[in-house]
C-alpha cells in the first residue's frame, strides 16, 4: 500500500480516511487512479477532485460512503452507477436490523477494498458477477441461522461467502486459538479464498500453467470431500513446516494454492507499504539484518522480493516482541514453500496487464525449486436463501 496525502494541506492520510484530520477536506478513493484524492464541493451531490491527475474532473459518492458510512470510493459524475466498483461486488450484506453487524459490515467491506487495491496493483483483473455471470466475482457476506445453521466461508465458482463473524475479533481469535492457527485475519480469508477464484482463471484450463502446478502442489483432481475429512479426523502431518506454508495448505492441492497465493499476497503488500514510506534497516552491527533496496514492488524479481523480506521480518517481529504483542510473522519458509511462492509469483506475472515483475517462463522448470448495480439484499434468513457451498475454512 502506497502513501496517500490530503492535496489541500499535504497530510498523510490513510487509504480507509473519509476526512482529513488537519484541513477537514472530503477524502475519497479514486480507483481509476489509485489514488486517494481530497474535493471541493460543486453542489448537487458532486465533488471537484484536487489530486492534480485528476485534472478537476467530478466524482460523487458511492451509495455506501454518502449514506451507509461503509465506503470511501468515488464514482465519476456523469456514472449512472449508484454503487462504485468495489461495492458492486458485494452480492449480500448483513442483516442491518442486528446492530453489531453495521461494523462487522465495515470492517468486511474495509478489508476487500486493501484486497482489490492490491489484485489492481498486480494487475489482477477483477470483473463483477454482473458483468460476467460466468466468470466474474461477487462476495456474500452472511450469518449463522438462529436454527443453528452453520455459514461456512468458502468459494464456489467466483461466488465467494464470509461469515460475518469473523469480523468480531474476539471470535475470530477464539477459532484461531481452537484451530491452532498462528495467523487468521479478516484480510487473510479474503486473500485465499480469492486464491481459489483465480486457479480457476489463471490455472484451471491453461496447460502451460496445470502441469508445472501439479508438480509442486499435487494434482487437484483428488476427492476435495474425502481430504477435508481425513484433514479434520487427522490434521496435519508431523512434518508439514518442511513443505507447506500452514497446517491448513496440507489437506488438499488446492488448499495448498490458496494458501501460498494469500502468502504471497501478503508478501508483496508488506514490501510495497516498507517501500513506499521509505523503511530501510542499517544496524550498527554488520551481523544485524540490513536493508536498504527500494525497488518498486511491481518492477523487483521473485529473488530481489525474498531477499527484502526476510529482514523486514525480523525487524517486524522484533519491533512487536518490543511491544510486548505477538509476532506480526510467525512463519517460516522452507525451500518447498519458496519455490512455490516463486511459482505464483511467474503466474501472476503473465496474468498482469503490463506491470508485471519478469517475463514469466511459458512452461518447464525455471530453477530447482518450481517450474516456470443495485444494493446488495440483507441477508436476513427470512429474505435470502441459504445456499450450500463447498466447505473451506471454518
Amino acid at each position: 500500500m502506497k502513501t496517500f496525502l490530503c492535496n489541500r494541506c499535504a497530510q498523510l492520510v490513510f487509504y480507509e480516511n473519509v476526512r482529513c484530520e488537519r484541513c477537514e477536506s472530503l477524502l475519497g478513493y479514486l480507483p481509476e487512479l489509485r489514488e486517494i484524492s481530497a474535493f471541493d464541493d460543486a453542489g448537487d451531490g458532486r465533488w471537484r477532485s484536487l489530486h492534480p491527475r485528476a485534472n478537476g474532473a467530478l466524482f460523487r459518492q458511492c451509495h455506501n460512503y454518502a449514506v451507509e458510512n461503509i465506503c470511501n470510493w468515488m464514482i465519476p459524475a456523469d456514472s449512472p452507477d449508484t454503487l462504485c466498483r468495489a461495492c458492486q461486488l458485494t452480492r449480500t450484506i448483513p442483516n442491518l436490523g442486528e446492530p453489531e453487524n453495521r461494523l462487522y459490515w465495515y470492517r468486511l467491506e474495509v478489508a476487500k477494498r486493501r484486497l482489490l487495491y492490491t489484485l489492481g496493483e498486480l494487475g489482477l483483473e477483477v470483473t463483477s458477477r454482473d458483468a460476467d455471470p460466468e466468470h466474474g466475482l461477487a462476495f456474500e457476506f452472511l450469518a449463522d441461522d438462529s436454527d443453528g445453521a452453520r455459514v461456512m466461508t468458502g468459494h464456489d465458482n467466483g461466488l465467494i461467502t464470509l461469515n460475518i463473524a469473523e469480523a468480531d475479533d474476539a471470535h475470530r481469535e477464539k477459532v484461531r486459538t481452537s484451530m491452532g492457527e498462528p495467523y487468521r485475519t479478516l484480510l487473510g480469508h479474503f486473500r485465499h479464498e480469492t486464491g481459489h477464484y483465480y486457479f480457476s482463471q489463471l490455472i484451471e484450463n491453461e496447460p502451460r500453467w496445470l502441469e508445472p502446478y501439479r508438480k509442486l502442489f499435487g494434482d487437484e483432481r483428488a476427492d476435495y470431500g474425502e481430504a477435508l475429512n481425513a484433514y479434520y479426523r487427522n490434521g496435519a502431518p508431523a512434518d508439514w513446516q518442511a513443505s507447506y506454508i500452514s497446517a491448513y495448505a496440507t489437506m488438499h492441492p488446492w488448499e495448498d494454492w490458496a494458501e501460498t497465493w494469500a502468502h504471497y499476497l501478503l508478501i508483496v503488500d508488506v514490501l510495497d507499504t516498507a517501500s513506499t514510506y521509505g523503511l530501510a534497516l542499517l544496524p550498527g552491527d554488520p551481523r544485524e539484518p540490513t536493508l536498504t533496496d527500494r525497488t518498486p514492488v511491481e518492477d523487483a524479481s521473485f529473488e530481489n522480493l525474498m531477499q527484502r523480506w526476510f529482514p523486514l521480518t525480523y525487524a517486524l517481529n522484533s519491533l512487536n516482541r518490543s511491544l510486548g504483542i505477538a509476532d506480526g510473522y510467525p512463519f517460516t519458509l522452507a525451500a518447498p514453500v519458496v519455490g512455490k511462492l516463486r511459482f505464483v509469483h511467474r503466474v501472476i506475472a503473465a496474468a498482469g496487464d503490463g506491470k508485471a515483475r519478469e517475463a514469466a517462463a511459458p512452461s518447464g522448470l525455471a530453477s530447482r525449486d518450481e517450474p516456470a448495480a443495485d444494493q446488495p439484499a440483507s441477508s436476513d434468513p427470512a429474505v435470502t436463501p441459504r445456499r450450500q457451498f463447498d466447505g473451506d475454512k471454518v
